[in-house]
């Protein structure tokens, strides 16, 4: 398969994308012994790519899934020195969140250092399904429901909504449902529980696209398998189902 020269640079490890286009127009790059300056050059697995003089190996891709605990940041790292995602999975690799999940939010968060994996879990165009179970103190109305599945329009002109509501059961004045979401806006279900007066007491993801947190605890992690790779950038090429 032909990939971009900068993308190939990027997937070694020995610089960002940015920095990989910089080092190739500077003329720091060689294919196959020949200075290579055009952004737009393609290599295949075959091609010997060398920086600075020295040869590149590209790097093996890997893929986890954490079931994040709370007070974890979804980064790399912190620079108040709070414990990160990254921070739970014993890999020599350089991996990233796909996504987020905020500090007092739990659940099912991937990590990888493939970039084009990640692009396609996250980017709105894909409509990845992220499923999350909730519990609010006050009863979610039928009215509020349906707000969520039209949408809610924010003061400042944003519009949030769900695909799916599903209430499990009402009890103690609260309120336990799940909720299946297609984008990937910050905070989006505590701000629209914050849009009718609820407070969210617990939000955890329990799915994103076809992996769940089942069998595993909280802080706990696995490669994720090959099916359950090559599923995902299935359903990000129909619409995240």
């Amino acid at each position: 398969m032909m990939e971009r020269l900068q993308k190939v640079i990027a997937a070694s490890g020995v610089a960002s994308r940015r920095k990989a286009e910089e080092l190739i127009v500077a003329g720091r790059v060689k294919v196959n012994g020949m200075v290579v300056t055009e952004l737009g050059t393609k290599v295949d697995g075959q091609d010997v790519i060398s920086v600075d003089g020295r040869e590149i190996t590209k790097e093996k891709y890997v893929y986890y899934v954490l079931n994040k605990p709370l007070r974890c940041i979804s980064s790399v790292k912190d620079d108040k020195g709070r414990l990160t995602a990254v921070d739970l999975i014993d890999t020599d690799y350089r991996i990233f969140p796909v996504g987020r999940l905020d500090y007092f939010s739990s659940g099912v968060l991937l990590l990888t250092n493939d970039g084009d994996f990640t692009n396609r879990m996250i980017h709105p165009r894909y409509e990845m399904e992220k499923e999350y179970s909730v519990i609010i103190k006050g009863h979610l109305t039928s009215e509020d429901i349906k707000m969520i599945l039209t949408g809610i329009r924010l003061p400042e002109g944003e519009v949030l909504s769900g695909c799916r509501v599903e209430v499990r059961k009402y009890q103690d004045r609260l309120t336990y449902f799940n909720i299946i979401l297609r984008e990937g806006k910050n905070r989006e279900i505590r701000r629209m529980m914050e849009y009718f007066g609820y407070e969210v007491t617990s939000l955890h993801r329990i799915r994103f696209g076809c992996v769940t947190d089942k069998n595993l605890p909280l802080g706990g992690y696995r490669a994720l398998k090959p099916h359950e790779i090559k599923q995902l950038k299935e359903m990000a090429e129909h619409g995240g189902r």
